[in-house]
């Protein structure tokens, strides 16, 4: 990243990253947790369906709250609350009070205030990109580059640490990660007006809350390529819940040795797709969007539960985990940017919270369904029915025609994308302001220069932009 306000960007990146390095101990520690002190993985199920249904409810109806307290306010209490919720799981253990009803009740709570917080970070990203001096493209692989080594560092470290000292301490670990992330915002992300609580003209109300929320719904349903991604993703995460929450613990305790075994595998998965996510990052705009994506997105899933379900050792497992995480890593950067692109600013946070619902609404079944599974026809049976149905939902792409406008970008998000590139090659302080952004001036000489290096457009370039109704300049 070269000129502009890095700070709040740096500060932004640095708490996701120890925030999803904490939800990693969480997703290895729970399970095995709760494998250890009940040994039923339906229980496991059970835990996995409370944390997940309290994530659909804060995201359906969370997206304007977000809007009104001010991300940066919703990101510090939420990882606040998260942090006391999770401490007092082994702290209720070691007073040998944790009753399998509170657990799950500590689950909901942390499900619940959680995904606000993710929401916000994310949804400011594209605002602190500006601030930077760097391009959405790169600042959502940088993102979520992180966030994937901070997941496999994260899983790496709880395999051990379960392994020596227990999913207790584990926890505790956790807990204190919250509290790093909420400390990161509170000093980092100043004087950034995207942050800070929207000023709207109506008073808050149920009648204008209920407007902001049908209007980032109303946003999605109309925009056929977003509701694609939701239908699609809604299976993959339903199905991943279950491999994540119940399959993949049960199947290391059962066939492979243990927690350092399953850290191991994640920690791989995670290697794969920050490998995946850094690489698209530098190279991924020289390609089709849709053809890297609907070849990543088959082989990022699928082939991992049929090995799990054929094989009982630890190296076949490995390295189709590794294989499937580098394919993995360039899903998110490319949905990401896309989303950008397409939803306006004031929106994002209504809409995102549509799309976290929408993705996440197979959750709770997934984990609960994989538990039910285990327990009536063994786990071989459950990893081949999830993996096809992981399967089906990732050929979408190759099938329904939506999918071919992944590759089309509004005229106004190519040009701030092309001014943060020229400012960054000619080595300027600062990215454009959003008044130098809507300028017909600058507007008509990036029209003129063509592209962000200085390379005139071709012919059937211009030609594609014309019938897609964006404005071209001649030759």
């Amino acid at each position: 990243m070269t000129g502009g306000n890095r700070k709040p960007l740096a500060a932004l990146l640095a708490a996701n990253c120890i925030s999803t390095a904490g939800t990693s101990l969480t997703l290895i520690g729970v399970p095995w947790f709760v494998l250890q002190t009940t040994g039923s993985a339906g229980r496991a199920g059970v835990v996995a369906f409370c944390a997940t249904l309290p994530v659909i409810i804060s995201a359906i109806v969370g997206g304007p709250v977000i809007d009104r307290i001010g991300r940066r306010r919703i990101s510090i209490a939420t990882d606040s609350v998260c942090a006391l919720a999770i401490a007092t799981i082994p702290l209720l253990h070691y007073a040998g009070a944790l009753e399998f009803w509170m657990l799950c009740a500590l689950m909901a709570l942390n499900g619940l205030v959680h995904t606000p917080g993710n929401t916000a970070r994310y949804v400011l990203l594209p605002d602190l990109a500006e601030h930077a001096g760097t391009t959405v493209t790169r600042a959502a692989s940088l993102f979520d580059a992180a966030s994937r080594g901070a997941r496999m560092t994260g899983a790496a470290l709880a395999g051990v640490l379960i392994a020596l000292v227990g999913a207790e301490t584990v926890l505790l670990l956790d807990a204190a990660t919250f509290g790093a992330s909420a400390l990161l915002i509170a000093a980092g992300v100043r004087g950034v007006r995207a942050a800070e609580p929207r000023k709207v003209a109506a008073p808050a109300s149920l009648r204008t809350y209920s407007h902001e929320l049908i209007e980032g719904y109303a946003y999605l349903f109309s925009n056929r390529l977003l509701l694609a991604v939701v239908v699609m993703v809604l299976f993959m995460n339903g199905t991943d819940q279950g491999w994540g929450a119940v399959l993949l613990p049960v199947h290391a305790e059962r066939e492979l040795g243990g927690a350092p075994q399953l850290g191991l595998l994640i920690a791989l998965f995670g290697a794969g797709a920050l490998t995946g996510a850094l690489v698209y990052g530098a190279v991924g705009h020289r390609f089709s969007r849709r053809a890297v994506f609907t070849v990543c997105v088959v082989l990022s899933g699928g082939p991992r539960f049929v090995v799990a379900a054929l094989t009982d050792t630890t190296l076949p497992l490995a390295v189709t985990m590794l294989l499937g995480g580098l394919a993995g890593g360039v899903l998110n950067p490319i949905l990401t940017t896309m989303t950008y692109e397409r939803v306006p600013q004031q929106l994002r946070s209504r809409v995102s919270g549509a799309l976290t619902a929408g993705c996440e609404l197979a959750m709770p079944v997934g984990g609960l369904l994989a538990g039910l599974l285990v327990e009536s026809i063994g786990a071989d049976g459950a990893l081949l029915a999830l993996g096809a149905v992981y399967t089906l939902a990732t050929v979408s792409p190759m099938i329904f025609p939506v999918w071919r406008t992944m590759d089309d970008r509004p005229p106004a998000q190519e040009r701030t994308e092309a001014k943060a590139e020229t400012a960054r090659l000619q080595g300027l302080r600062r990215a454009p302001t959003r008044d130098e952004r809507d300028s017909p001036s600058v507007v008509f000489r990036l029209h003129q220069a063509g592209t962000a290096s200085g390379a005139p457009r071709s012919v059937g370039d211009r030609r594609r932009r014309r019938r897609q109704g964006y404005p071209t300049s001649p030759a």
